[in-house]
């Protein structure tokens, strides 16, 4: 493809470079710069791609993309490098988002179980679904493992094209706030973008929640429609600085487009009618807790959005299945249950220990920790708040990264500091599957937190293989 292709749209100065150049990838990591290819000098968290410039060149960079360049180097400068990398990739693929209908969810929680409610009512209705999200990526049934929320754009129209090219007509996918800022949606046409909830997470990046909160509503300011949750403290400022018609939703309040009532929760799920101008709506969805009702909610206001009949999106939920790692049970031969969550936020830790406080005959057991070099503010949050509303914790590693898990676990215990519930620290999380799965009483609820579909522990910038339900399944084995 020729440069002045790929930079078709970008306000761009040629410095000492002809824009007929042809070339041959678009690379932004210098690692993988090859002969011919064009390297995007981005500015990450860690290091600035301005610094591999040189070394891009030495690899065999035909052109650079930069904010800024050494003197004498051919170069094309843009203001914002980020920005233009989404530019260069969409023109790269052929803009592959404009030929499917694109809905993006944003919150703090529930952004997956969410996702894969509005794939499952797509599919009813006769459609191919791409899903882009936290667990994995999928194209119809087929799985594209993930290692972010939302991927690198040059990864995400890649991935946008393979989903064209394979028949999707849809495509339903997670919008991290990180994505947002730092421009890897750029662009991308969504037909709807719904938001489900803020809560303390990733202050570490967004330093204040008003600038959290402010990343999430970017995406309104994308999108032909929103969706809103109108039980949310954030709802309203969320609503104002929308730039598109809105529907919201709420378990609470009459005055939402849909709303939630004849609430009945239950151990095996959520029934309530669904209630909207003009339509009623039976719905029930085999997940519990009163968030399964907000997600269900958020999924109708999208299919409705996208003017599927409310009728036809609720009976479609019906045969919905859980996510993997959203409380997930996992079968024991056992008289307690066993659940696994991803919980690893205050309001996320409280969702499920109160869903589960709901159905638990026993005694409520919360295993968790908390993951490093992220906002140490939430762990006290976290800890006071599982030793609330459970009747036992184990406080162990979630993700230590490159902190101390021992430090790590001190700021969770200041916030249990004036509880009584009892609670056991140990610092190796197979060791305390282990301690609590033995120390396990009849009719018990065990609640794994952190980790969900996660198979791995990172620590000093390696992965290493844990699953969680391996480790359960090993244990019952001997």
């Amino acid at each position: 493809m020729k440069l002045q292709e790929l930079l078709q749209g970008v306000a761009a100065e040629y410095r000492g470079i002809d824009s007929g150049l042809e070339v041959h990838e678009v690379r932004y990591d210098s690692r993988a710069v090859q002969p011919g290819d064009l390297f995007v000098a981005i500015r990450g968290y860690a290091t600035d791609g301005h610094q591999y410039i040189d070394k891009a060149l030495a690899q065999g960079a035909a052109a650079i993309v930069c904010e800024e360049a050494p003197a004498g180097v051919p170069a094309v400068l843009v203001a914002n490098s980020r920005a233009a990398l989404a530019d260069i990739a969409a023109n790269r693929f052929g803009h592959p988002a404009h030929a499917m209908t694109m809905i993006g969810v944003t919150g703090t929680n529930g952004k997956t179980t969410t996702t894969y409610l509005v794939k499952h009512i797509l599919e009813a209705q006769g459609h191919k679904v791409g899903l882009i999200g936290t667990n994995q990526n999928l194209i119809g049934d087929e799985v594209i493992e993930t290692e972010r929320t939302t991927p690198e754009s040059y990864e995400l129209h890649a991935l946008f094209a393979r989903m064209r090219d394979a028949g999707c007509t849809h495509v339903i996918m997670e919008v991290s706030s990180h994505s947002l800022v730092l421009d890897r949606v750029r662009g991308i046409p969504f037909a709807v973008g719904a938001f489900t909830n803020l809560t303390q997470d990733h202050l570490d990046f967004h330093k204040t929640m008003e600038e959290y909160r402010k990343a999430k509503a970017i995406l309104f300011s994308m999108c032909r429609k929103g969706v809103i949750n109108l039980d949310d403290p954030v709802a309203d400022k969320m609503v104002a600085d929308a730039q598109c018609p809105v529907l919201t939703f709420s378990a609470q309040s009459d005055a939402a487009s849909l709303s939630a009532k004849n609430l009945q929760l239950h151990a095996d799920g959520v029934d309530f009618i669904c209630a909207t101008e003009g339509s009623l709506a039976r719905v029930h969805l085999g997940i519990p807790g009163m968030f399964s009702v907000h997600n269900a909610l958020c999924a109708l206001g999208c299919a409705v959005a996208l003017d599927i009949p409310l009728e036809r999106a609720a009976l479609a939920l019906g045969d919905a299945h859980g996510v993997k790692g959203r409380a997930e049970v996992v079968p024991t031969p056992t008289d307690y249950t066993v659940l696994i969550d991803y919980a690893h936020s205050p309001d996320g830790v409280e969702n499920i220990l109160k869903a589960v406080r709901g159905f638990s005959k026993g005694r409520v057991v919360a295993i968790f920790g908390c993951g490093g070099d992220r906002d140490r503010t939430k762990r006290p949050k976290m800890g006071a708040i599982a030793a609330q509303l459970a009747d036992f914790c184990i406080v162990t590693s979630d993700n230590p990264r490159t902190e101390q898990p021992e430090a790590i676990i001190d700021d969770i215990l200041e916030g249990m500091r004036d509880s009584k519930t009892p609670r056991e620290v140990i610092c190796d999380r197979r060791e305390a599957i282990r301690w609590a799965l033995a120390h396990a009483q009849k009719d018990d609820t065990l609640v794994f937190m952190g980790k969900g579909h996660e198979t791995y522990q990172e620590i000093n910038h390696v992965k290493y293989h844990l699953d969680e339900r391996e480790e359960i399944a090993q244990y019952f084995a001997k």
